[in-house]
């Protein structure tokens, strides 16, 4: 690369810098600020609560809402995508680390950061080797059944707190069997705190769209325990929060201490490539925002980075909350800044008022964020196009709830990718003939099928690889019948064969050859021909016998034929 290129790369580099904030309007400014203002309302308890999955301090809750925001915003490119804690990734760390320091403890927190640190250096690589190509192997059906997944599954989470019942489970079907028992121990008080809270916040939704309803609960709730003391009434409060801004710095362990955090971190490293570009896929599809998932790898590193400088534990990209930032008018990760500006203001000023914040607010808050990710409707109109498909998203969807989010979403791209290798492995084919306007038909490959008499204009509709080569072969033999002198393969579709397919192709030519019938290809693009001249399939089929056409293979056919006394019409 010139200088001159590299001047213009480094401009260009940073010029992506905030590009997903950017353009900044006034309209624009205040709408995201208040989006920003309703996501740490609701998001701050919440984010402790993770810090309870984790096994690390309360505080450190609040650091992920406070640097890593601001990271991904300037890093990365999804307009939409909230980066913070996550239920998925802290589970994959507590699970980890186990075993290995006692949870918050110094040692533990340490290791947690570490873990940070790690995850941010394998983001770094994966967007070296441009791994944000994962999210182009998630299908719009399989995304549809990922997120009802996880809307049952975060909505069946938090009934406990909404009724008063403590439930201990790890998985959801669990925690559903332990609710079901505690019903007859359901805390009345509490279950009419969550109600009034949906109530109000279904109700401003409903006749005052633009009113922030979590937030005027959020607030409400908080001054009503403050006055009346809810904790003493047995509605359990979420208690002291120190305050302050976190201190940067990072102690590293040695070697034999990082040693077995690689796989906690390689863990973590997966689910946040998933999680992340599954949700800032949806996002984008449905705001039709054009999104770069190479930066977004950029941005979820820099966020798990300064996670690390923080005290914090990884961070991630999570469905649930740009679920809140985008139903609370959020068009810009200008509403993750903002949301980090609270979070600073509330770590010097305000903590102490969150000790009053009844957790029951918080879990009818997320449930109705819950209720919004099933998309049934969605799922019906699957249903009726494509049954198949729909049998995909239903068993999707089900692995989450059943077994995690981390499962679902490998479950996902698998599904997604054997819809991609079946495409492949039973492709459109079929005998090219004409009909009576004079244009092309796709008929059935049946023995007896011809173009014309003595020629089959065979069609393949896929590149040619080891999984599909022996069809393309037995069709092709089959098609070969007594009355044919002649099979063109119509190669317009056929954009790459590899190794194991290229010596099919040679061993078909032959036994053509051997029969007396010609094999030809026709259509052939450039990409295939680079392939056929590599696997010596031109030298083989011979370049005569290779065309840019279908009318110079009919043409050339009709030539050689008509020296036998037959004459063939074009």
């Amino acid at each position: 690369m010139n200088s001159r290129a590299t001047l213009l790369h480094r401009k260009s580099a940073w010029r992506s810098l905030f590009g997903s904030v950017r353009p900044l309007t006034l309209p624009g400014l205040l709408r995201d600020a208040a989006a920003g203002v309703q996501l740490a309302a609701v998001n701050i308890p919440q984010a402790l609560g993770y810090t309870r999955i984790a096994g690390t301090p309360v505080i450190t809750g609040l650091y992920t809402l406070l640097l890593p925001l601001v990271a991904f915003a300037g890093f990365g490119s999804s307009r939409y995508l909230v980066v913070a804690a996550d239920s998925a990734t802290a589970a994959i760390l507590a699970g980890g680390l186990s075993g290995l320091a006692r949870a918050g403890t110094p040692e533990y927190v340490q290791l947690a950061t570490m873990v940070a640190v790690l995850t941010a250096f394998f983001l770094l690589v994966a967007r070296l080797l441009r791994l944000g190509f994962v999210a182009d192997f998630l299908s719009e059906t399989v995304l549809v059944g990922f997120l009802t997944g996880v809307g049952f599954q975060v909505g069946f989470s938090v009934l406990g707190q909404m009724l008063g019942v403590q439930v201990t489970a790890r998985y959801t079907v669990m925690k559903l069997v332990q609710l079901i028992r505690g019903l007859p121990s359901v805390h009345l008080p509490t279950l009419e705190l969550s109600a009034l809270v949906l109530v109000v916040i279904v109700a401003l939704r409903r006749f005052a769209p633009k009113a922030p309803g979590a937030l005027i609960a959020v607030v409400c709730a908080i001054a009503a325990s403050a006055r009346w003391n809810f904790a003493a009434h047995g509605i359990p409060c979420l208690g002291p929060v120190p305050g302050g801004l976190p201190r940067l710095g990072l102690t590293l362990p040695d070697w034999k201490t990082t040693e077995p955090l690689i796989g906690v971190a390689f863990s973590c490293t997966v689910m946040i490539i998933a999680q992340s570009a599954a949700t800032a896929r949806i996002y984008a599809e449905h705001h039709n925002q054009e999104l770069d998932e190479n930066m977004d790898l950029i941005g979820l590193s820099a966020a798990n980075a300064v996670a690390a400088l923080s005290g914090a534990f990884p961070v991630n990209g999570s469905p649930t909350q740009t679920a809140m930032v985008e139903s609370a008018g959020g068009r810009s990760q200008m509403a993750q800044v903002s949301t980090a500006a609270v979070v600073a203001l509330v770590l010097l000023f305000l903590t102490r008022p969150l000790q009053y914040l009844p957790q029951c607010v918080l879990g009818a808050i997320v449930f109705l964020i819950a209720v919004r990710l099933i998309n049934l409707r969605t799922l019906w109109s699957i249903r009726k196009e494509s049954p198949g498909e729909y049998a995909v998203a239903i068993m999707t969807a089900a692995v989450v709830v059943i077994w995690g989010v981390e499962q679902g979403i490998v479950l996902a791209m698998i599904a997604s990718l054997l819809r991609i290798v079946s495409h492949s492995y039973h492709p459109n084919s079929g005998v090219m003939v004409l009909n009576d306007m004079k244009t092309w038909d796709v008929a059935p490959s049946v023995p007896g099928t011809m173009t014309q008499p003595g020629l089959v204009i065979y069609r393949f509709g896929a590149p040619l690889f080891y999984a599909n080569a022996n069809r393309f072969a037995e069709e092709i033999k089959d098609l070969a019948t007594s009355e044919v002198k002649w099979v063109a393969v119509d190669a317009e579709a056929i954009t790459h064969v590899d190794y194991s397919a290229a010596r099919v192709v040679r061993k078909v030519h032959d036994e053509l050859a051997a029969r007396s019938v010609v094999m030809a290809f026709a259509r052939v693009r450039w990409q295939l021909q680079e392939d056929m001249d590599r696997h010596h399939l031109t030298e083989v089929i011979g370049k005569e016998r290779i065309y840019r056409r279908l009318h110079d293979a009919r043409a050339q056919f009709a030539k050689e034929t008509a020296t036998d006394g037959e004459k063939v019409s074009l």
